[in-house]
């Protein structure tokens, strides 16, 4: 039995998250956020512009350290430690705008990722993985002359090149049409099956219900709710969020 898989039988939790803190000056993007995600599940991070969830993923993932709180992962407290050592513990992660090596072909980014972000030294089947994100007609050519669509399969190639045990996937669905949206929740889902917890951040309402299995609302920093998004749309104060009344932003 994989580790992911034990630790979920267990009960758990590959991140911890309790009461963490970011501030920009004055201003808190995370106040006191607490959530947790299990191995091989998919949660959805949902919420109106400036609510904090790109900012929790820049936490996560090392870009910004913590100002508060605690980050658990596997046990260990990792609260400020840099992306490229994340990396080789097992967390990675996609971004809202792609940032490949433009002069470098779709393999050689790949490559790149296997080589110096995966773990112990394991092989990757690069082939394999851009054939199932459709890049495997472009192998060859350089990231600059992707489309849109094309560049952000290739951050979620890069990404999986590493090997990580935590995904972290900021508005990956937007841009791309209904067929790649099904094609990618499916990738998505097949590696949550695989053990591999994801953290999803979008504002596509319809691909957040396809791919996760529970939602954490957030607003001004802190989660107003969690739970499936069936319950969410049905709840007072996540509606007035959205809509932008009482609480919204």
């Amino acid at each position: 039995m994989s580790l992911e898989r034990a630790n979920a039988a267990a009960g758990e939790p590959l991140l911890r998250v309790e009461g963490l803190v970011k501030r920009f000056g004055a201003f808190r993007a995370l106040d006191g956020l607490n959530f947790h995600l299990m191995p091989g599940e998919i949660l959805g991070l949902v919420g109106p512009n400036g609510s904090g969830k790109t900012t929790c993923i820049n936490v996560i993932s090392g870009l910004y350290p913590p100002d508060g709180g605690t980050l658990v992962y596997a046990g260990r407290e990792i609260g400020g430690l840099k992306s490229h050592r994340l990396v080789h513990l097992g967390i990675n992660r996609t971004f809202q705008v792609p940032k490949p090596f433009l002069t470098l072909t779709v393999k050689e980014n790949v490559e790149v990722a296997a080589t110096y972000g995966g773990r112990n030294g394991a092989t990757f089947d690069i082939a394999g993985l851009l054939a199932s994100l459709e890049l495997d007609g472009q192998v060859g050519r350089p990231a600059a002359e992707l489309n849109s669509v094309q560049q952000k399969m290739l951050d979620l190639a890069r990404a999986l090149a590493t090997g990580p045990r935590l995904l972290c996937v900021d508005e990956l669905a937007a841009g791309l049409n209904p067929a790649e949206l099904d094609r990618v929740a499916e990738r998505l889902k097949a590696l949550a099956r695989g053990g591999v917890a994801l953290l999803v951040v979008e504002h596509l309402m319809g691909f957040i219900d396809q791919v996760t299995d529970r939602v954490i609302v957030l607003n001004a920093g802190r989660e107003i709710f969690e739970g499936v998004l069936a319950d969410a749309v049905k709840d007072r104060q996540v509606v007035e969020v959205f809509l932008g009344t009482e609480n919204g932003g």
